[in-house]
């Protein structure tokens, strides 16, 4: 079978297009999770497109004040996967999460498989499950982040969820109780810590001022802390066992 190609130029009013040639992806398409993928596959040259409950969203162009703040929460979750045995932290993979969605997230956080987390890799090479914890940039609060995204990381069951809102300057974490996103309060010192991943800590403040010696402080401190170990220990048993 001929390897099926998208339609790179527009045909004429009544025209017929030629076989073998597919509609590119848009934004605002509704497809099946199935389509959304034959779509996808026949546009290489698309670097990101999700499927977000049935509808596509395809990213424009990344522009600094996107790309800047992902880096520095790559940077941050990098610190804490490098002292944290037993956790994974990726950015911009394909997340198959659920029938009609198959978003990639900014970064995502997780606990290994083999220490009882909640995703796996599967035989194609993507990551299959709600991972315990997802970061998106945002550019405000009226972004699909805020919206789809959110509605469809806590239908599937990820745990927390963190949200830069980069014009805002603002940042949301959310964590799921009974089925539900509640906002996660900072303690009286503005540093937030994670219900799920105990050590993982950040100083918003320091974080949205580009403050990187309070921001590495906190982090630091945070995996320091007797939860931290308790935390690296369990998920050593957890591998032991399986």
């Amino acid at each position: 079978m001929a390897t099926e190609t998208i339609i790179n130029v527009v045909p004429e009013i009544g025209e017929i297009p030629p076989a073998g040639r597919l509609p590119p992806l848009e934004s605002g398409d509704r497809l099946s999770l199935a389509e959304f993928r034959r779509r996808y596959e026949a546009m290489p040259w698309l670097k990101k497109a999700e499927l977000i409950t049935g509808v596509v969203f395809v990213q424009a162009p990344v522009s600094a004040f996107h790309g800047e703040p992902h880096a520095r929460l790559i940077a941050w979750f990098g610190f804490y996967w490098m002292v944290t045995k037993g956790v994974t932290v990726a950015a911009d993979g394909t997340l198959q999460i659920g029938p009609d969605s198959e978003p990639q997230p900014d970064v995502v956080l997780r606990i290994d498989a083999n220490c009882g987390g909640q995703t796996r890799v599967n035989a194609a090479g993507y990551l299959e499950g709600a991972p315990e914890l997802a970061a998106e940039v945002a550019t405000s609060s009226a972004s699909h982040e805020l919206h789809d995204k959110l509605d469809m990381y806590r239908e599937h069951g990820v745990r927390e969820y963190l949200v830069w809102r980069v014009y805002d300057n603002d940042l949301d974490w959310f964590v799921l109780r009974d089925g539900n996103y509640e906002r996660l309060q900072p303690g009286n010192d503005g540093v937030f810590r994670s219900e799920v991943f105990p050590g993982l800590w950040l100083d918003k403040a320091a974080l949205l001022a580009d403050d990187r010696p309070s921001l590495l402080r906190s982090i630091q401190s945070g995996t320091a802390s007797p939860e931290h170990a308790a935390f690296v220990a369990r998920l050593k048993q957890a591998a032991e066992v399986k």
